[in-house]
């Protein structure tokens, strides 16, 4: 690392527990490199996913990850650090590989909210794990 540049954190949030504890880790890890951290929350096309009953059950619309960025940024004390949060459009495997370019490290929750619940690894972790760009640390809870 440099001087001129400081220690870069990436993480990715979209408001699972997992999601959370990584944004927390991410923000002491930064604190002690005296570094700066950029949360990333994704949104896609269709903005939202129905049941068979035509009832909604996600919000994936950019108001969504506004929303669920905003609710995590809440609930992680971040003072001393520079945190700037991104909202990006995109699959979150690309979005957070697009955004690790540069970055020092990668943190993310080792599941999201959506698939199989008993898995070690999300798809989502998996692909950062073997494509990303710089060191991954992925955060179970």
């Amino acid at each position: 690392m440099d001087n001129e540049r400081s220690f870069l954190v990436v993480v990715g949030v979209d408001g699972s527990p997992e999601s959370i504890a990584a944004l927390r880790w991410a923000v002491d890890e930064a604190r002690l490199r005296h570094g700066r951290v950029r949360p990333i929350t994704s949104w896609s096309y269709p903005p939202r996913t129905a049941d068979v009953e035509g009832e909604y059950i996600d919000d994936r619309s950019e108001r969504g990850a506004e929303r669920i960025q905003a609710v995590a940024l809440d609930a992680v004390p971040f003072e001393g650090v520079d945190v700037t949060g991104h909202i990006v459009q995109g699959p979150p495997a690309s979005v957070l590989l697009d955004a690790a370019n540069g970055a020092d490290l990668l943190v993310v929750g080792s599941r999201g909210l959506g698939g199989f619940s008993g898995l070690l690894l999300g798809s989502v972790s998996n692909q950062l794990v073997h494509h990303a760009p710089c060191p991954v640390l992925v955060i179970r809870s």
